[in-house]
């Protein structure tokens, strides 16, 4: 399932990450901030509930939830979102629904680093994460 991802990550490359966030309308100021904060992303498992923690200096935000279930999520940009977590294959899915919008964050490994790549309207931003 999901063992694979479980553990500590810490970021350590960010790429269209400011362009993914103003295709997503988030504010000049909290870009800037969301440019320079090393988040740590903790991926675990309570019972048959995937637990996907992102922590940082700014803000820190949880999800707790079962695959395939549709789930209300409040991002930390302050998106209120729709959500639902799958996998595809050995990659965990992650699609959030607001507006009528949608976009999409896929989690899967690569060369022992967890790639994240966040895709909305056609915009695609990449980050790495290191095991901690």
């Amino acid at each position: 399932m999901v063992d694979a991802l479980c553990g500590t990550w810490k970021l350590v490359d960010s790429q269209n990450f400011d362009d993914y966030m103003k295709a997503l309308g988030v504010g000049f100021a909290t870009r800037q901030v969301g440019n320079v904060t090393k988040t740590t992303v903790v991926i675990g498992r309570d019972g048959d509930k995937v637990v996907v923690k992102a922590l940082s200096t700014f803000k820190n935000s949880e999800i707790s939830t079962k695959l395939g279930e549709e789930f209300d999520e409040t991002t930390p940009d302050d998106r209120r979102c729709k959500s639902t977590l799958t996998l595809e294959g050995d990659k965990l899915v992650h699609v959030q629904k607001w507006d009528g919008k949608e976009t999409k964050i896929v989690r899967e490994l690569k060369d022992g680093k967890m790639v994240v790549t966040l895709t909305f309207e056609g915009v695609q931003a990449v980050r790495k994460y290191e095991k901690a």
